[in-house]
């Protein structure tokens, strides 16, 4: 990888080129035998292509490639989200042995597998959103509603990269020979003005068009419909102002309000929910699950569902099929365990497939997830909301959304994480990987109990509301507050720089960097406040994994 003015510049992508020329092959065809564009894409509420802004139809061919990349596809959902942050946040393990154990699952960060976090999100997010949409179309000025939903889509996507790497390249970007570093709370500022900007432009629009869906030819989210991105908007405004309140107390109450307030509203129901599919888009954790076999899930997870003796078990999770004292419960691999190779570790539970099938959406942000947002800043006493009602609401949201019904679920004041048992530890010279369960909070909401404890409760249950596809937002989040309460790893191998109580904490920046960004990355490093590996913590991460965190 060249520096990132380079990629910028020159590698906006065969693979994102080939998806446009593709979309445009399928909006005609769709279109039947018509030979009027314009017609096919003129809205029903009588808006013109003039109104709608110039190279309206060119303009938004880039859209589906951007919205893609976001998870990206197969290979790249697996090196960008499922052998990092998915196995960090607890929910997944894989049962293949990469590169014999020593890999990013045991702390040993591979600089080929994290780069494409980097590589994924310039070159095919930033980079369409800069050269094509903003210079060439100037989109900013002539399509005001397309330039606020590539606003959201890029600050959802890089979010990710900077609450991996810390400080990133943000607000100088192809603007000059080298790519200066921002630090990662002057990115965070750019966040909130973007939101700013996007859900300006949209309420713009819907209050002059109400009706009209011009985005929809190129819409892999909300077909069109503005209101539900500027519910996602607001939503996605609110997630941030929590990750930063820890660092940025005032700032992060003052954001969450904003959201909270707007009048737009935020995304509420499953009906809301930010859901990523069509254009051809499969699902990537299908893909990796079942055509490459290398997806288990994580052993914390399973240890809540059955401890919990949670309702959406079955929903989201299949039993073991071996080995045989374990087939038919939900078991599955403690992150860091020395798989052997397959079918050694292949029969621990994976995904339910029957539910999470080759077409689903991806998850980029769901109604129950807001609930329980907005639960923690009614718990801050920042609204006056009841935190209970919220939580539960988040709870039973997230059951309806699964199919689940809640039963009993919300006044089970009784139910714990279970411990975990591994029947093929220990292996010789392997440490024993089972483990007994770390948390005792329950389900059931406690008005007696501290602000901390509801607070673990919370994030436990935004925990399991997320899966199965919101890994890196969960690792954010037990970053920030210590919850929910995770296994450590069975086998560090980052030679002491990640500790194994306090678990990983970042990755570090691409090694390419070093070599065609150097100057600039070293700032970066000096921003970050700490030595460029897994141990050192990011701006916005102040519990650095205490044993008793502390967010009150």
């Amino acid at each position: 990888m060249k520096k990132i003015t380079f990629l910028i510049n020159k590698l906006i992508g065969i693979n994102i080129l080939s998806k446009c020329i593709l979309v445009a092959a399928c909006v005609i065809l769709l279109g039947g035998c018509t030979k009027n564009f314009e017609k096919m894409n003129t809205d029903a509420s009588g808006i013109t292509d003039a109104q709608l802004g110039p190279d309206f139809n060119y303009l938004g061919l880039w859209f589906p490639g951007i919205q893609q990349s976001i998870f990206g596809e197969e290979g790249d959902y697996q090196l960008c989200q499922n052998l990092n942050s998915d196995s960090y946040s607890g929910y997944y393990m894989s049962p293949d042995p990469f590169r014999g154990n020593i890999n990013n699952q045991s702390y040993s960060l591979v600089d080929g597998w994290n780069s494409d976090i980097y590589t994924m999100a310039y070159t095919k997010v930033m980079s369409p959103i800069i050269i094509q949409l903003n210079r060439k179309y100037k989109a900013p000025t002539s399509s005001p509603h397309f330039w606020a939903i590539a606003l959201i889509l890029q600050v959802q996507a890089m979010s990710r990269v900077t609450d991996y790497y810390g400080p990133i390249p943000y607000s100088k970007v192809a603007q000059g020979a080298t790519t200066p570093y921002d630090s990662q709370q002057a990115v965070y500022k750019s966040f909130f003005a973007q939101l700013d900007t996007a859900a300006s432009n949209l309420q713009a629009y819907i209050a002059k068009y109400p009706n009209a869906t011009p985005f929809k030819p190129f819409d892999m989210v909300y077909s069109g419909s503005y209101q539900e991105w500027l519910k996602y908007a607001n939503s996605l405004r609110l997630r941030l102002a929590m990750h930063i309140v820890n660092a940025d107390p005032v700032t992060a109450k003052a954001e969450a309000i904003k959201a909270l307030t707007n009048a737009g509203g935020l995304i509420t129901t499953n009906a809301d929910n930010a859901t990523l599919s069509g254009f051809g888009y499969h699902s990537p954790i299908w893909w990796v699950g079942t055509s490459w076999t290398d997806l288990a899930v994580g052993a914390s997870l399973t240890s809540y569902l059955s401890g919990y003796n949670d309702p959406r078990t079955s929903k989201m999770i299949a039993p073991a099929t071996s080995p045989a004292s374990i087939a038919g419960k939900y078991v599955g691999i403690r992150a860091g365990t020395p798989v052997g190779g397959k079918p050694m570790y292949s029969g621990y539970s994976t995904p339910n497939f029957s539910n999470i099938q080759e077409y689903s959406p991806m998850v980029l942000m769901n109604a129950a997830e807001v609930w329980f947002l907005k639960s923690e800043a009614a718990l801050r006493g920042w609204t006056t909301e009841s935190a209970q009602t919220d939580y539960e609401t988040g709870i039973t949201t997230s059951m309806a959304q699964w199919g689940a019904s809640v039963g009993n679920y919300l006044s089970d004041n009784t139910s714990t994480q279970a411990d975990y048992v591994d029947p093929q530890t220990p292996q010789a010279g392997v440490a024993n990987a089972s483990i007994k369960a770390m948390s005792t909070i329950t389900i059931a909401w406690n008005s007696n109990a501290t602000n901390e404890q509801n607070l673990e409760r919370i994030i436990t249950q935004k925990w399991l509301a997320d899966f199965p596809s919101g890994g890196w937002e969960s690792w954010t989040e037990y970053r920030r507050t210590g919850y929910p309460r995770l296994f450590p790893v069975v086998v560090n191998n980052s030679g002491g720089t990640i500790s194994t109580a306090l678990q990983i904490r970042r990755v570090q920046y691409p090694s390419s960097e070093y070599t065609g960004n150097a100057a600039n990355v070293a700032a970066g490093v000096s921003l970050l406040g700490g030595p460029d590996n897994g141990g050192t913590p990011v701006w916005w991460d102040t519990n650095k994994g205490q044993a008793v965190p502390k967010n009150f």
